[in-house]
Protein backbone atom coordinates (compact mmCIF):
# COMPACT_ATOMS: atom_id res chain seq x y z
CA UNK A 1 0.00 0.00 0.00
CA UNK A 2 1.32 3.45 -0.94
CA UNK A 3 1.40 6.27 1.59
CA UNK A 4 2.36 9.90 0.82
CA UNK A 5 4.63 10.01 3.91
CA UNK A 6 6.45 6.76 3.10
CA UNK A 7 8.10 5.42 -0.03
CA UNK A 8 9.35 1.88 -0.48
CA UNK A 9 12.98 1.49 -1.55
CA UNK A 10 14.79 -1.73 -2.54
CA UNK A 11 16.71 -1.57 0.74
CA UNK A 12 13.99 -0.21 3.06
CA UNK A 13 11.78 2.85 3.45
CA UNK A 14 11.95 6.57 2.69
CA UNK A 15 10.06 8.64 5.26
CA UNK A 16 8.96 12.26 5.00
CA UNK A 17 9.20 13.88 8.42
CA UNK A 18 8.12 17.27 9.82
CA UNK A 19 10.26 18.03 12.89
CA UNK A 20 9.25 20.27 15.79
CA UNK A 21 12.31 20.89 18.03
CA UNK A 22 12.33 22.24 21.61
CA UNK A 23 9.48 19.99 22.78
CA UNK A 24 8.95 18.78 26.34
CA UNK A 25 9.58 15.22 25.16
CA UNK A 26 10.40 13.40 21.95
CA UNK A 27 7.39 11.71 20.37
CA UNK A 28 5.63 11.01 17.08
CA UNK A 29 2.48 13.10 16.83
CA UNK A 30 0.87 11.46 13.79
CA UNK A 31 0.44 12.57 10.22
CA UNK A 32 0.39 16.20 9.08
CA UNK A 33 -0.51 16.49 5.39
CA UNK A 34 2.01 14.14 3.74
CA UNK A 35 4.57 13.87 6.56
CA UNK A 36 5.05 12.29 9.97
CA UNK A 37 5.14 15.01 12.64
CA UNK A 38 7.79 14.29 15.28
CA UNK A 39 8.42 16.47 18.32
CA UNK A 40 11.99 16.46 19.62
CA UNK A 41 13.38 17.64 22.94
CA UNK A 42 16.60 18.76 21.29
CA UNK A 43 17.29 22.28 20.08
CA UNK A 44 18.00 22.90 16.38
CA UNK A 45 21.57 23.98 17.14
CA UNK A 46 24.72 22.36 15.72
CA UNK A 47 22.81 19.32 14.45
CA UNK A 48 21.40 18.34 17.85
CA UNK A 49 17.84 18.00 16.54
CA UNK A 50 19.03 15.89 13.59
CA UNK A 51 20.94 13.58 15.94
CA UNK A 52 17.90 13.35 18.23
CA UNK A 53 15.68 12.51 15.24
CA UNK A 54 18.00 9.70 14.13
CA UNK A 55 18.17 8.28 17.68
CA UNK A 56 14.38 8.54 18.11
CA UNK A 57 13.66 6.77 14.81
CA UNK A 58 16.29 4.07 15.47
CA UNK A 59 14.85 3.34 18.92
CA UNK A 60 11.22 3.47 17.80
CA UNK A 61 11.67 1.44 14.61
CA UNK A 62 14.09 -0.97 16.31
CA UNK A 63 16.86 -0.62 13.74
CA UNK A 64 20.51 0.32 14.25
CA UNK A 65 21.27 4.05 14.29
CA UNK A 66 23.62 3.45 11.36
CA UNK A 67 20.65 2.24 9.26
CA UNK A 68 19.02 5.69 9.26
CA UNK A 69 20.16 8.62 7.11
CA UNK A 70 18.76 12.11 6.53
CA UNK A 71 18.90 12.41 2.73
CA UNK A 72 17.24 15.84 2.32
CA UNK A 73 16.50 18.73 4.66
CA UNK A 74 19.53 18.74 6.98
CA UNK A 75 18.79 22.35 7.95
CA UNK A 76 15.02 22.30 7.45
CA UNK A 77 12.13 21.18 9.64
CA UNK A 78 10.90 19.03 6.75
CA UNK A 79 13.23 16.11 6.14
CA UNK A 80 13.51 13.00 4.01
CA UNK A 81 14.89 10.06 5.95
CA UNK A 82 15.98 6.69 4.54
CA UNK A 83 15.65 3.63 6.78
CA UNK A 84 17.64 0.60 5.65
CA UNK A 85 15.71 -2.48 6.70
CA UNK A 86 14.47 -5.22 4.40
CA UNK A 87 12.07 -6.49 7.08
CA UNK A 88 10.27 -3.21 7.90
CA UNK A 89 7.06 -2.35 6.00
CA UNK A 90 5.29 1.01 5.90
CA UNK A 91 2.44 -0.45 7.95
CA UNK A 92 4.87 -1.75 10.60
CA UNK A 93 6.63 1.62 10.75
CA UNK A 94 3.27 3.38 11.16
CA UNK A 95 2.28 1.02 13.98
CA UNK A 96 5.62 1.46 15.77
CA UNK A 97 5.32 5.25 15.47
CA UNK A 98 1.73 5.17 16.74
CA UNK A 99 0.24 6.39 13.46
CA UNK A 100 -3.35 5.38 12.73
CA UNK A 101 -3.72 4.56 9.04
CA UNK A 102 -7.45 3.88 9.27
CA UNK A 103 -8.30 7.48 8.40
Amino acid sequence: MNHPWCGVLPHGLRLTVQVAPNARRSEAMGLVQDAIKIRLQAQPIEGRANDALLRFLADTLQVPRSAITITHGQSSRRKTVDVRSTSLSAEQAAHMLGINLEG
